[in-house]
């Protein structure tokens, strides 16, 4: 594999998102976006990867991620998205849902479009009113949906100046991260281990399915949906587990994989590659696992970084009745094939991996290092 790069930047990395390629694009990732969250000014930045290569004086690779254009963002980025090739939404944690506008002919980035009370605790215009962060956003052109710390979901449109539809009590709890599951369905993680369904074509308040972690209530942090089997679900929380869970069957995750040593911020299949899967944490880790079939033959995929072992998960639930051909990798409960390689990306563990992007050869993420690591050979 090739090194992965690193940019100091000079600022908190809440959030790192690849600007996603036209359809049938042969290109590779070439320009990504980040937040920023703890500093005196916050941005919205975008960038290119430029070239790569230059020895920096620690004799490590310094990565020539070119700057193209900054905007300021109020309050911490808590969640960023590309709606399309051009804009980007933002969740602030002023309760503000934003959406920038990118503009290649003079790399600039301007406002298009702002609900400012998306989300808050006690209403706009009462005496008593306080905003709450926005934690979580997800786009499916031409929607947006957004959750909060105020347990609300609202539906936005692009071009909409008000909320197409907001379930207002949605969760008595923190809602932290939300997607899609299917067009009309989305799924939203909480602060109580609970990963709930909601269906926008029924009218009511109440969600369409409850899964839950059993017992602790273990606050989940993060979801993502598998590319092609949309009832496979990877969730991380605050005791740096991996659960997968079917959606199909049962209440409670198929498998639980002991993973980060502190709360795991983000989870995301691979989305082309979906049999791989990256985590990154708070204790200043970012992980890949290979859940594919050839795992034992194979060598590591990453030669670098401090940690690679094979992991037999635990699984919970028996699938014997689902047809095994169609099984995805990240349900089977056969030992023999449950073995799924972790090897660790950063060649060593400083503040916390806030966030990370994959898309094709390409990982990006950030930390709280004020650095933005970049490889653009993953599998190679």
């Amino acid at each position: 594999m090739e090194e992965i790069y690193a940019k100091f930047v000079s600022q908190k990395i809440s959030k790192t998102r690849w600007r996603p390629l036209p359809p049938g694009s042969l290109q590779t990732a070439e320009t990504f976006a980040t937040g920023s969250w703890d500093n005196e000014e916050n941005y919205v930045s975008l960038w290119s990867i430029g070239d790569f290569g230059n020895l920096d004086s620690d004799g490590g690779f310094e990565g020539d991620h070119q700057l193209l254009c900054d905007i300021r963002h109020h309050g911490d980025v808590m969640d960023l998205q590309f709606f399309d090739q051009e804009r980007i939404v933002t969740a602030s944690s002023t309760g503000c849902v934003t959406v920038f506008l990118h503009h290649p002919n003079n790399q600039t980035l301007s406002v298009n479009q702002q609900w400012t009370t998306a989300h808050y605790h006690a209403g706009p215009g009462s005496p008593s009113y306080s905003s709450a962060p926005c934690t979580g956003v997800v786009c499916n052109n031409p929607e947006i949906v957004t959750v909060g710390e105020d347990g609300r979901i609202n539906l936005f449109r692009a071009d909409h100046k008000e909320a197409v539809r907001t379930i207002d009590n949605a969760d008595s709890s923190t809602l932290h991260s939300v997607t899609f599951l299917r067009t009309p369905e989305i799924l939203t993680v909480n602060s109580i281990g609970q990963l709930k369904i909601w269906d926008f074509r029924q009218q009511g308040n109440e969600p369409s399915q409850i899964l839950s972690l059993t017992g602790d209530r273990v606050p989940l942090h993060c979801v993502d949906r598998h590319p092609n089997q949309q009832h496979v679900v990877a969730t991380g929380g605050q005791d740096g587990m991996l659960s997968i869970w079917d959606v199909r069957q049962g209440t409670m995750p198929v498998s639980l994989l002991k993973a980060h040593e502190a709360e795991m911020w983000e989870v995301h299949f691979h989305p082309s590659n979906p049999d791989h899967l990256f985590t990154c944490s708070e204790d200043g880790s970012l992980w890949h696992w290979d859940a594919s079939t050839d795992v034992p033959e194979k060598s590591s995929l990453f030669h670098q970084g401090g940690r690679s072992s094979t992991f037999l998960s635990h699984s919970i639930s028996n699938q014997a009745n689902v047809h095994q051909s169609v099984i995805s990798s990240w349900l089977s409960t056969d030992p023999a094939k449950d073995r799924i390689e972790i090897t660790s990306l950063l060649p060593s563990r400083s503040l916390s991996v806030n966030s990370l992007d994959v898309l094709g050869p390409c990982l990006v993420c950030g930390t709280d290092a004020e650095a933005i690591y970049v490889t653009r050979h993953l599998f190679s």
